[in-house]
Order: C-alpha cells, then sequence, then structure tokens
C-alpha cells in the first residue's frame, strides 16, 4: 500500500527538493512552503545519500517527509509492513 492512499496517515506530506548544497536541503511543500530539510549524522556523511538527493532535485521528484520534523522517509511512498 502507498502512503499517500491510507487515511490514517496524516503526518506526511509531498515535497520537491529546490536546493542540495552540502549541508543543506531546501524543500518547496505542495503548498508553496519552503523548509529545510533535517538531516542525520548518518545522512550528512553519506555521499550516496547526497548524489541521490541531487538527481531528486535535478529531476523535480517529489519525496515523502513527516510534517512534525521535517526528516525525509527513508521507505518512500511505501508503507511499511507490520
Amino acid at each position: 500500500m502507498l502512503l499517500d492512499t491510507d487515511p490514517k496517515i496524516k503526518n506526511i506530506t509531498a515535497v520537491n527538493l529546490v536546493k542540495v548544497v552540502y549541508p543543506l536541503i531546501i524543500a518547496k511543500t505542495e503548498q508553496g512552503d519552503y523548509i529545510q530539510i533535517k538531516l542525520s549524522d548518518d545522512q550528512l556523511s553519506d555521499p550516496l545519500f547526497w548524489e541521490s538527493a541531487r538527481d531528486l532535485c535535478k529531476n523535480q521528484l517529489w519525496v515523502p517527509m513527516g510534517r512534525k520534523f521535517h526528516q525525509l522517509l527513508s521507505n518512500d511512498w511505501i508503507l511499511p509492513t507490520a
């Protein structure tokens, strides 16, 4: 099941990465608000993460972000199985 089709999940929003410059990622929400993504220490030190983030920005793909903590979701749009 996809996250955006589950009516119980309200703390997820879609964002488009608009600026990716180490150590900063700025995203734009569907409502037009700009948000700084909060990154973990692992993400900050992972070159593959930064390459992926730049590719997402370049290709203007929408990715899920937690509304409360402004963090990208590691499982993308897929609802984790219990």
